[in-house]
């Protein structure tokens, strides 16, 4: 089965950090007429190509800027820097710049599947056109010069989201994760690093960006990808012939039956039960063609995407209402 249709992979993000040539990295830039000052030459080299609009991350709220997070268009360290920060989004809302992060730039594009050629292509296009505007900070021997030594070089992080219920029930993720660390890459949760693994989804990146080629890096990264899902759609078949295979069946259909029909639900729970029947309808056992709706669904479930969508703030017992209310529909439509 293809590795997209079957859901196990879910999106594909390359991101470049960058510095200009001249300032201070942010960690050390406490000058706000500086901050402003990179602020406006991206954003004017940014003026040929595309429609993007710039967010001052201190003048949105915060429930403004978590959304912004939950829909992986900014990192929590550019909310912490909130007073000297800002990010250029564009009207897809699949390609953000942050800037002022850890790094003075953090360009990223997330497209849907597994298209690392598309992703850094469009990165690219837009790398070229900032640097047209302004010197990047480069050496000749360390490359792209960056606040953590382990994006000198290229700069360049390539990360594919992939859905991996399989491998993670029948124990096999640690020894993945062992081999994949062996091999210069690394695994972390949806929100990157530090964060958990919800929902059986994980992020594969490189780890190695100095004395390598974008092109070695993203060729890498897609065939660890591909052995990846080789390995999932194995383990699958051992679920659904399994002893356990009843009780996964189980599993999976009463969580369908709940989402369904529940009258209120928290964010974990939803975030869990919506993986068992994303896995059931992997396995067979539930009717839905296209598992990339419930992926989208967890996003627009988030807290700060319901406070968003209700137009007003709402308590913790409101959002969890809202949230069942309308998985309750939308599970209901997904399914043929």
């Amino acid at each position: 089965m293809d590795k997209i249709a079957d859901g196990t992979v879910v999106s594909t993000r390359v991101r470049l950090a960058r510095n200009l040539e001249g300032y201070p990295f942010p960690s050390h830039l406490k000058n706000e007429q500086q901050a402003k000052e990179i602020i406006r030459l991206v954003s004017s080299g940014l003026s040929r190509l595309d429609e993007f609009k710039l967010h001052y991350i201190d003048n949105i709220s915060d429930e403004q800027a978590v959304c912004m997070m939950e829909n992986h268009l900014i990192s929590p360290k550019l909310i912490q820097n909130r007073g000297l920060s800002a990010v250029l989004i564009n009207r897809e809302e699949n390609v953000s710049v942050m800037i002022n992060e850890e790094d003075h730039l953090r360009e990223q594009c997330i497209v849907k599947g597994l298209d690392l050629s598309l992703a850094y292509e469009t990165m690219s296009e837009i790398d070229s056109c900032i640097a047209g505007a302004m010197n990047f900070a480069y050496d000749d021997r360390l490359g792209f010069l960056t606040a953590c030594p382990t994006n000198l070089g290229t700069g360049l992080r390539a990360s594919v989201m992939l859905f991996l219920p399989a491998l993670t029930i029948n124990g096999i993720m640690p020894r993945v994760i062992r081999s994949i660390s062996r091999l210069g890459l690394t695994v972390r949760g949806v929100y990157g690093e530090g964060s958990d693994a919800q929902g059986y989804m994980y992020q594969i990146s490189n780890e190695v960006t100095l004395g390598v080629t974008e092109e070695d890096i993203l060729s890498e990264v897609e065939d660890v990808v591909n052995k990846i899902c080789q390995l999932e759609e194995v383990e699958r078949g051992n679920l659904r012939k399994g002893s356990s295979a009843l009780e996964i069946q189980d599993e999976c259909l009463r969580a369908y039956g709940i989402l369904t029909n529940c009258a209120k639900i928290s964010t974990r729970e939803f975030v869990d039960l919506s993986a068992k029947v994303k896995l059931g309808a992997c396995l067979g056992y539930i009717n839905i063609p296209d598992v990339s709706e419930i992926d989208d669904l967890v996003v627009k479930l988030s807290p700060s995407n319901i406070t968003a969508a209700a137009e007003k703030q709402l308590t913790p017992l409101e959002r969890d209402v809202y949230r069942a209310q309308y998985c309750n529909k939308s599970f209901k439509q997904m399914k043929k």
